[in-house]
């Protein structure tokens, strides 16, 4: 056995156990068999069967992940949840402990001992050890053209880039400390680094890897309440109290789809979207103390909001439009689409009527009920798309599928559907016109 490349495999495996902030790099599945290939490297058997096999599952997690070894690394540091990742989003690097700081600049350099042990290092090493006849396949860290496994938006992609470039180029680390920062502060790390939408299941956050792709250009009709939408939010992007939001209106008038589309528009500049299904709205304060102190924005979605009396979810959310003794989150806020313009279902039975039964103040009952969706600080109205509305629709949304047949069939044809389907609206529209666009191309 080689004695220097012993030693080489010893010293990585000291660096990488000496990490003080990022030892979660080895929890995930790429991180877990370089571990245990480092330990197979080091403690081999007599004829280096176990380094192979190490070797092989440590080949088979980067090809799952399809990324080299360096890109995971360069990854998981941008990505990074631990103590110092998460302070410094909320204070100043200049006000840390020194300590934590200190730590911080260790482990970057020891980063950049790891991301020097190449993969086609590390196979020649398997060679040697293993005394193989020709090293293993070694998976190519090609990082002039590096590309994140995680889908990320333009600004971001742009900061991310600037920061790699930056880290390749440079002798020490730690002296990027300071950007890296700055990264954190701007983006985020963890979960939130890696998705822009998740949704609220069985206690906890789930990422949603592919959201709906839907952008605020394919939407045509209620300008005024989109443009309305868009400028709260604007509000909450740049720091300033938006308010609670109320979309009521006819079915399929693009209420949930005008919300969907906020996110692909404003993601980059930090807004994130949480879908809570109207079951799970008793863990509405919960959520949004999980969401208080990070830097993302939030939207809150509620879609096809509505209650029966006495429901123990109306309560939660009263809490969370109100407020309680707790300050509320300014980063926050509650998108909510319903059919139902109150959102509390009433009965002609709610109505006062001399009763010895009745409650002597049934009035002030009633109120409470009705006066629930003001709570929403911004009620935006979609009414039933007339016939012009709809055309434009279904025009709009032909241009953009490529529809090439004259106004005058494409006008017949969607007045047809809308009358033999489900009336007009745009979601009518955009059936109409997914099924024409595949029944054209099938027939030509």
């Amino acid at each position: 056995m080689d004695a220097q490349t012993v030693a080489s495999v010893q010293f990585i495996q000291r660096q990488a156990a000496s990490l003080l902030l990022y030892q979660f790099l080895f929890e995930e599945e790429v991180g877990r068999r370089f571990v245990e290939l480092l330990q197979a490297l080091r403690h081999t058997d007599v004829d280096g069967l176990a380094c192979v096999q190490a070797y092989g599952r440590w080949f088979q997690s980067l090809a799952a992940s399809n990324q080299g070894w360096q890109e995971y690394l360069l990854m998981q540091l941008l990505k990074a949840d631990n103590p110092f990742s998460r302070r410094v989003q909320q204070t100043e690097l200049t006000e840390l402990p020194p300590a934590l700081v200190t730590a911080a600049r260790h482990d970057l350099r020891v980063l950049q001992t790891l991301y020097g042990c190449t993969s086609y290092r590390l196979s020649q090493w398997v060679q040697v050890i293993a005394q193989l006849p020709a090293a293993p396949v070694s998976w190519v860290d090609d990082l002039t053209c590096f590309s994140p496994a995680i889908a990320l938006h333009t600004d971001e992609t742009m900061q991310e880039q600037l920061l790699i470039t930056k880290l390749q180029t440079m002798d020490d680390w730690s002296d990027a400390l300071e950007d890296l920062a700055a990264y954190y502060q701007r983006f985020g790390t963890g979960f939130f680094a890696e998705y822009c939408a998740c949704r609220w299941q069985s206690g906890k956050l789930v990422g949603i890897a592919h959201p709906d792709p839907i952008r605020l250009t394919d939407l045509v009709g209620y300008e005024a309440a989109r443009e309305a939408l868009m400028k709260n939010t604007a509000f909450l992007l740049s720091g300033y109290p938006a308010l609670h939001v109320l979309l009521y209106g006819s079915r399929g008038s693009g209420k949930s789809s005008l919300v969907k589309a906020l996110l692909n528009e404003y993601s980059d500049l930090g807004l994130r979207l949480i879908e809570v299904a109207k079951s799970d709205l008793k863990d509405l304060p919960v959520i949004v103390e999980q969401l208080r102190n990070l830097p993302q924005k939030f939207i809150v979605f509620v879609d096809d909001l509505s209650f029966e009396e006495d429901d123990d979810a109306f309560k939660s959310l009263k809490v969370v439009l109100e407020g309680n003794l707790t300050a509320r989150a300014q980063n926050v806020v509650v998108y909510a689409t319903s059919n139902r313009r109150h959102l509390v279902r009433e009965f002609f039975g709610d109505r006062p009527r001399p009763k010895d039964s009745d409650e002597i103040h049934n009035w002030d009952t009633v109120q409470e009920k009705l006066s629930f969706s003001d709570r929403f600080g911004l009620t935006l109205t979609f009414e039933p798309a007339n016939q012009d509305v709809y055309l434009q629709m279904v025009r709009h949304l032909a241009v953009q599928a490529g529809i090439a047949i004259s106004r005058e069939e494409l006008e017949f044809q969607a007045l047809q559907w809308a009358t033999r389907h489900n009336g007009r609206s745009g979601r009518t529209a955009r059936q109409f016109i997914d099924f024409l666009q595949a029944d054209l191309a099938l027939s030509s």
